[in-house]
Formats: C-alpha cells, sequence, structure tokens
C-alpha cells in the first residue's frame, strides 16, 4: 500500500471520519449533519461523494483495514495538532493534504462539521499517533466578563469587597489552636465591621445600605479568605443583627442595632437546644412574665434543654434568646428575647452558665458554646415584639392571631440566613474547583511512550468527567441563591412561605452537592489535596456542618416536599388534606401513568439538548412523585391512620420529593437567567453549561425513569454518553470556567493552585 493513495477531496474528510466512527456515540443528527456538508462540497467529484456516503452508513460501518489505513495516512503525514487553533481538526485535515498534495484549500464545510457536531480537541487528541501541542486552557472565553455576568448588578459591593480581603489581616495560614485561631477571626470580624460590611444589610440610619443581597455576595467571597470567619461574620450581623432587625421593632434597633452593625455589641443567636436541635417549635426553655416586677424570666427546665452549637457564645455580651414565652399562664409560642451574658468586664452574669463545645471537624475559628439560663430575670422591652407584645397592662397581644402562622412568620423572616449558609457552601466547593481544576492544568501523569511528555491530568476524559459536571453546576446554583435572594428581598412580597419553602429544599440540595463536590476534588489531586496547605483539607472538615447547621437537610426536604403537597396554602391533618387532593386531581392526570414510546428511546442529540426536554423531565418527576406520594397518604387517611403517622410512612417519598421539587426549580431559575443573557457567545456557554447540568442530574436519576418507563435503556445510555461528551468539549475552557467564578488571586494560596 503506497504511503497515501487518497485523493485531495477525500484526504481532507479522512481525520473527520475517523474521529466520528471511533466516538461510540453516532446519531442520525449528527450523521445528517456530515451528509449535508458532503453534498454542498462542490469541489468533490461524484464518486469521492459516493464514497463517503458508503462510510457513513450505521449498518455497515467502514471495516477495520480501513480504518488502520485512515490511521496510517494521519499518523505518517507527521503533522502536529495545534489545540488553540480556531478550527483545530479542519486545520489539521487541511495540513495533512498538504503534506501529500499540492493544493489544500481551507475547506468551510469541514468548519461546519466541527461546529455543528460540537467537537473538541480532547475528544481526539488520542486517536492520532502524532505529537500535540498541548495548550491548557483556551481564552475564546473572557473569565472577566463570564465573573461580571455573575455579578450582576452588585459588580461594585463584590470588587470593593474583594480588593479589601487584599489585606494582610486575611491572609491565610494554619491554625491549630482554637483560641489564638478565635482572636484571629475575631479580629477580621471587627476589621470588617469598621469598613461598613458587618452594616451592609441595615437601613441607612443604622450605619447600612439596606443591600441584603449584596450582604449575600459578601458573605461566600469571605470562605475564599476562611471559612471561620464567614460563619462569625454570619453570627454577628447575620443572624444576632438580623433578628432585632428582622423581630425587633424601633425601639430596639435604636439601642442596639449600630453597636451590633459595628461590633461594638456582640451578640450571638440562641436557637437550637440539645434536645431539639430542629424542632424548633418543641424548643424546652421558658420565658415567663412576671407581671409584678414587669420582667421576662429566662429558664432552662432540664439537663438537655440548654442552648447548644451557639456561634459566638464566648465573646458575646448578649444572646437573642428563643424560648417559650408563657404569659398569664399561657403559652404563647416561640419567641426572641434580648438577654445579656456577661457585664462591662467579660464577667459571666448571675443565673447564666457558658461552656466551650471544644473543638470540632471544621469552623475551630467560631467559639461555639453551650449556654444555661437560671432563673434569668430581663426586662420586658427586651421581647423582640414585631410579630408579638406584651402590653403595658400585662396582655399579650399579637396581629397575626394564628399561633402557628405566627411561628412560620417568624421564621420565614431569619430564611435569608440559609440562603447565605448555602451560598457559602457554594463558595467552598468553587474554590475546591478552582484549586482541582488549576492542579490538573499543570500535572502530568502517564503517557504511552517514554518519549512524549506525559499527559495533563484534565486531558483524561475520566479527570474530566469528575469535575466538569460540577463546574457546570456551580454556575446553576449561583444563579439560582442570586434570584432567591433577590425574590426574599422583594418587600412586594411580605409572605415568605413560599420563598422559605423554596429555600429549604434548595439549601438541602447544594449544601450536600458542595460536600459532595470538595469530597471529589480532594480525590481528584491525590495526595496534594490531603495536605492542609492546599486549602481543600480544611474546606471538607468547614462546609461539611451546612448539611445540618440553619436547618438540617433531612428534616428541610421534608418541609420542602409537604410545601409541595399543600400547595402552600393548608395545614396538614386529617381533616384539611381532602381539600389538598382535590387541587391535586386538578394538576395531575392518568397521562403521568403512560409515556409514548417513541418518546422513552428519542437518543437524538437536539432532543436531548433541548431544555424543552430537561424541562418536562424535571417536571414529570415532581409531578409523578407528587400524586403518588398523595394517593400513598389519602390511602392511610382512609384506613384511619392519623396524618403524622400517615407522614411518617412516607417520609422517604417526602424526601424524593423534595429533592425533585428543588432540582426543577433550580434548573427553571437558571433557564430564565440564561435567555436574557443578551451576549451570543455567552449565552451559548451559559447554555451549554446548563444543558451539562440537567442531563447529569438525570443521570444520577436514571433508575427511577428506567423505572417509571420514561426513558428506555438507550435513551438512559445516550444521556450518560451525552454527559461524557460535553464535559469534553468544556475541556478547552476549564481554566476560563473556575477563572469564572471571581475567585481573588490572593486568596488562592494552595500551593498547587498557584
Amino acid at each position: 500500500m503506497q504511503e497515501n493513495d487518497y485523493s485531495p477531496g477525500l484526504l481532507q474528510y479522512i481525520p473527520f471520519f475517523y474521529v466520528i466512527w471511533s466516538d461510540d456515540l453516532i446519531t442520525a443528527s449528527e450523521l445528517n449533519i456530515v451528509q449535508k456538508a458532503i453534498a454542498q462540497d462542490t469541489a468533490l467529484t461524484k464518486g469521492e461523494q459516493d464514497l463517503l456516503f458508503s462510510w457513513l452508513n450505521p449498518e455497515s460501518p467502514p471495516s477495520d483495514e480501513e480504518f488502520k489505513k485512515w490511521k496510517h495516512v494521519v499518523s505518517s503525514s507527521k503533522v502536529k495538532l495545534i489545540e488553540s487553533e480556531t478550527y483545530p481538526l479542519t486545520t489539521f485535515s487541511q495540513k495533512v493534504v498538504c503534506q501529500y498534495h499540492d493544493t489544500c484549500p481551507f475547506n468551510d464545510n469541514l468548519k461546519h462539521i466541527e461546529v455543528n457536531l460540537g467537537i473538541q480537541p480532547n475528544h481526539y487528541n488520542h486517536l492520532f499517533d502524532v505529537e500535540v501541542v498541548h495548550e491548557s486552557t483556551s481564552d475564546f472565553y473572557d473569565a472577566k466578563e463570564i465573573d461580571m455576568l455573575l455579578k450582576g448588578k452588585h459588580a461594585n459591593v463584590v470588587d470593593d469587597f474583594r480588593t479589601v480581603l487584599k489585606n494582610g489581616i486575611f491572609k491565610w495560614d494554619i491554625h491549630r489552636n482554637k483560641e489564638e485561631f478565635r482572636e484571629v477571626v475575631l479580629d477580621q470580624v471587627k476589621f470588617l465591621a469598621d469598613k461598613g460590611y458587618g452594616a451592609l444589610a441595615y437601613p441607612s440610619e443604622y450605619g447600612g445600605t439596606g443591600n441584603m443581597e449584596g450582604y449575600a455576595y459578601i458573605f461566600e467571597n469571605l470562605i475564599y479568605a476562611d471559612a471561620s470567619l464567614t460563619i462569625k461574620f454570619g453570627v454577628q450581623f447575620g443572624l444576632f443583627g438580623g433578628s432585632i432587625q428582622k423581630l425587633g421593632t424601633k425601639k430596639h434597633h435604636d439601642k442596639y442595632l449600630n453597636d451590633a452593625g459595628n461590633a461594638h455589641l456582640l451578640g450571638c443567636f440562641a436557637m437550637t437546644e440539645t434536645g431539639h436541635g430542629s424542632n424548633v417549635r418543641g424548643i424546652k426553655t421558658t420565658a415567663t412574665y412576671d407581671k409584678t416586677s414587669d420582667n421576662i424570666i429566662i429558664h432552662t427546665p432540664g439537663r438537655n434543654d440548654n442552648k447548644e452549637y451557639i456561634g459566638n457564645a464566648l465573646h458575646s455580651k448578649i444572646a437573642s434568646v428563643f424560648a417559650q414565652l408563657i404569659v398569664d399562664g399561657k403559652n404563647q409560642g416561640v419567641h426572641a428575647i434580648l438577654v445579656p451574658l456577661r457585664d462591662s468586664d467579660h464577667n459571666v452574669l448571675p443565673g447564666i452558665k457558658v461552656a466551650d463545645n471544644g473543638y470540632k471537624l471544621g469552623l475551630n475559628g467560631v467559639d461555639n458554646g453551650k449556654i444555661w439560663f437560671d432563673q434569668v430575670s430581663v426586662p420586658r422591652e427586651n421581647l423582640l415584639d414585631k410579630y408579638g407584645k406584651i402590653e403595658s397592662d400585662g396582655t399579650y397581644h399579637s396581629d397575626i392571631k394564628n399561633p402557628n402562622k405566627r411561628f412560620f412568620t417568624m421564621l420565614g423572616t431569619l430564611v435569608g440566613g440559609r440562603i447565605c449558609v448555602a451560598r457559602a457552601g457554594l463558595g467552598g466547593a468553587k474554590m475546591a474547583l478552582a484549586i482541582a481544576a488549576k492542579h490538573a492544568l499543570k500535572r502530568r501523569q502517564f503517557n504511552d511512550s517514554i518519549k512524549i511528555q506525559e499527559d495533563l491530568l484534565m486531558d483524561y476524559p475520566t479527570h474530566q468527567l469528575r469535575l466538569t459536571p460540577l463546574v457546570a453546576s456551580a454556575y446553576v446554583y449561583h444563579v439560582v441563591l442570586d434570584k432567591m435572594m433577590e425574590i426574599y428581598c422583594d418587600d412586594a412580597q411580605p409572605d415568605k412561605r413560599k420563598v422559605e419553602t423554596q429555600v429549604a429544599g434548595l439549601k438541602s440540595i447544594i449544601t450536600w452537592y458542595a460536600n459532595e463536590t470538595i469530597q471529589e476534588c480532594r480525590e481528584a489531586c491525590g495526595g496534594k489535596g490531603y495536605l492542609i496547605e492546599n486549602r481543600i483539607a480544611d474546606l471538607k472538615g468547614d462546609v461539611d456542618i451546612f448539611t445540618t447547621f440553619e436547618g438540617d437537610n433531612t428534616v428541610l426536604l421534608q418541609l420542602a416536599a409537604k410545601g409541595v403537597l399543600s400547595d402552600f396554602k393548608a395545614e396538614f391533618n386529617s381533616a384539611g388534606f381532602t381539600s389538598v387532593l382535590k387541587i391535586l386531581g386538578m394538576q395531575l392526570s392518568d397521562k403521568l401513568t403512560t409515556i409514548n414510546p417513541v418518546y422513552s428511546n428519542k437518543v437524538d442529540k437536539d432532543h436531548l439538548y433541548n431544555p424543552k426536554f430537561h424541562k418536562h423531565a424535571f417536571d414529570y418527576r415532581t409531578r409523578r412523585l407528587t400524586y403518588t406520594l398523595a394517593m400513598r397518604i389519602r390511602d392511610y387517611i382512609k384506613k384511619g391512620i392519623p396524618s403524622y403517622q400517615a407522614f411518617l410512612k412516607v417520609q422517604t417519598h417526602l424526601l424524593v420529593l423534595g429533592k425533585a421539587y428543588s432540582h426543577e426549580l433550580a434548573y427553571n431559575i437558571y433557564c430564565d437567567f440564561t435567555n436574557g443573557i443578551t451576549d451570543k457567545k455567552n449565552r451559548l456557554l451559559f447554555e451549554k453549561l446548563g444543558t451539562l447540568h440537567a442531563l447529569h442530574e438525570l443521570r444520577k436519576d436514571a433508575s427511577w425513569y428506567l423505572e417509571q418507563g420514561y426513558f428506555g435503556s438507550n435513551k438512559s445510555k445516550a444521556i450518560r454518553q451525552r454527559v461524557e461528551r460535553l464535559s469534553t468539549e468544556l475541556r478547552p475552557h476549564i481554566g476560563v470556567l473556575v477563572d469564572g467564578f471571581g475567585i481573588p488571586s490572593h486568596c488562592m494560596t494552595a500551593p498547587i493552585a498557584e
């Protein structure tokens, strides 16, 4: 066989055909793209077109001998594949032709194939026995433009804050003595307060700008400096100061809010109890009004009724204590009362006991502690009384008569904390992804020849698959949390119950995502990821707790699921549940039980990449789970089982519904965002990220979809292959994508990321 006996017309297509047939994912639409390009190529003879068409028959693919011939011709050309070329495969094919023939014009038809099939260098550089010039990352996209899209209207606040983080006080270091670490973090919190960031979300008359959305951005960016600082900052200004702002009235604001915002008054948020961690409504601490003295008596009734895991407990002078308010012998439910803890010399006041929680898995720069109260008396005015107050005559009054509604209204005002916790977790995931990706873009390992430079970690398909979908999800969740904070801050929607339900689910899936991502990044960095100096180890310990504070994720998902069932309107009891079923009956139909077999097995790229398919799949899962859950509960109630017991029997079903609803909500919010991007290039990038995220999530739930008949086996396989394909297509841009997170370079102190 001669070195090459292909005509220029045929030879220019051979690298493309070799890539196409080496890829297991060949669909009718993709073959149609190639066939159309060949048909429009007027430079080809009729015989050349016929031969090329014959090589595109899925029923009769090219023989192994033909494959070997293609490979030999390309290898013998000694042409280098340059990944940084605008159209790498087209240019490569042109150069191959140039090696064997005198004419080798650039063929726009080949460019059309390369663009429309979405094939990238990492998809094929391993196929050719040629030396490849590796570029670690492409500059096709601009990380600053991407970061600007994510910051949106908050760009000035975020950029200014990132500059503040350059100050030497925020230099990251390894701290293994909790007392010393806590003092470092306390100094950092006071520094930020002096700069005005503590009061950012407060009204202007109390030193702020009323910018709660900007505060959430600050919260995420703080974790790039240190997670203990993030939480300490959040406790002081978000939980303690926020409880005064949201639950108190003007007299409390005037007396405390300025000092809280500038950190002259350090406080804590004493809600959680040892015996009642998640069940806030069931806490045991009492706040009994004594009409004779006009005081409220705070008391811990039992040994396990103490406040537990209270951040800022050792540094605080005062606490927002959540307790059962008892007036005239009647329990009016949970209210918050300001209770001084220490005097001006920082001595603990009489009747109060504070104990250090000690060392934890992470966040050892936060002074978590336990607090007990023994008949501690405070003035009636210390009751944060926006939603319920004790009048001067000793009677209780609230404009919200229903105690359940009053309770959820009070907690709803604090839901911003859950959004911020999720944002901090997301920030930790972004940091870990940036470190892991930057490491993989310079760390080399293995090759099939000792004469050739070893391959970059990021050039391995397995490495792309383990990191790239997680990067895509980080973009989705950033957009989602940004939108949820915007909705939460919208004063035109005073009833926060709906957003509370939505945030409950989103906080759960995002903090779980954060932990899984950080673990994956740790493993992706090997032993280097295990070293404390490279930051991921501390992120693992610090972010782990985010799944259980500000609401245990498992409990929150049940809250989200119940919100779906009740349409955010009904309380759950045996009498009211019938009305819920009527609503569901109108929304759901027997169509949920049948899926068109053609749809179940549709594997076309245009279909699998279409947001309409993703939305339909997410919606189907949520609706199906809602319908079957409602039917199960109805059947239990018909048998006379109390509603509480009925819900216990379907608890695992509730969790699955909560997750499904949250994933659907997240994707819908993200799609609305991408549709609003005016720049076409960046919009297409964000759409591709959304597609990868959606298919990755559908793939994780493939077993359920297969059980329901929504996916056929071919479709499930095609989705898996598309996730791999998209991960490879985004490989050239992975460096830009993690830079697009906007993590300040002065915070990227991990040696493996520098």
